[in-house]
C-alpha cells in the first residue's frame, strides 16, 4: 500500500526534552570508534572553545529517530516499518551539541515519492534547545521497500 501523500507538509509536536549527558556522548563516540578528546575530556573541549564536551556530528540521529517514532506510529500514513531501510542522512548545524543541552525535536514530513514500486519518505527533524535556540537540522530519507514476488 503506498504511503499517504497528504502527509507531505505535516509537522508533529516537539518531543519531550532530552538532556545530553557526558556519558551518552562518550558511549556514542565509543560506538562509532571516534576517540577525539573533544567527546570525552571537558578540559580539551574548553581549550577548543566549548563550554563542555561536544557530541560527534552524527549524535543527533538519536534525537531524530526518537522524533520519527511519531510518524512511524501514525497508522494513517500506511507505513509498514518492517519494510523500511534507512536511505540517507544529513545534518546541518548551527552549533555543536554539547553536554548539558536540553533539546527538543520537531519533526516534519518534507516529501513522499514513489519509484520502482518503493516509497521514499523524506523527514526533517529540527533540533533546538528548550529555549528555542536552533542547534541542528537532521534530514533523513526512509525507503519503504515495495512488496516483491515472495510477498505475493
Amino acid at each position: 500500500m503506498p504511503l499517504d501523500q497528504s502527509f507531505i507538509g505535516r509537522e508533529y509536536p516537539p518531543t519531550e526534552s532530552y538532556e545530553v549527558g557526558r556519558e551518552k556522548i562518550r558511549e556514542f563516540a565509543e560506538a562509532i570508534g571516534d576517540d577525539s578528546p573533544l567527546f570525552r575530556d571537558p578540559e580539551a573541549a574548553r581549550a577548543a572553545g566549548h563550554p563542555d564536551v561536544v557530541a560527534p556530528p552524527t549524535f543527533p540521529v538519536i534525537l531524530s529517530m526518537r522524533a520519527h517514532d511519531q510518524i512511524v506510529a501514525d497508522p494513517q500514513l500506511g507505513l509498514d516499518y518492517s519494510r523500511v531501510v534507512h536511505g540517507k542522512q544529513e545534518f546541518g548545524y548551527r552549533r555543536p551539541v554539547r553536554a548539558g543541552d536540553r533539546l527538543r525535536t520537531a519533526v516534519h514530513v518534507d516529501d513522499i515519492t514513489s519509484r520502482a514500486g518503493n516509497d521514499f519518505l523524506t523527514v526533517r527533524a529540527e533540533i533546538a534547545t528548550e529555549d528555542g535556540e536552533p542547534v541542528c537540522t537532521a534530514t533523513s530519507m526512509l525507503v519503504v521497500r515495495g512488496a516483491g514476488e515472495e510477498d505475493a
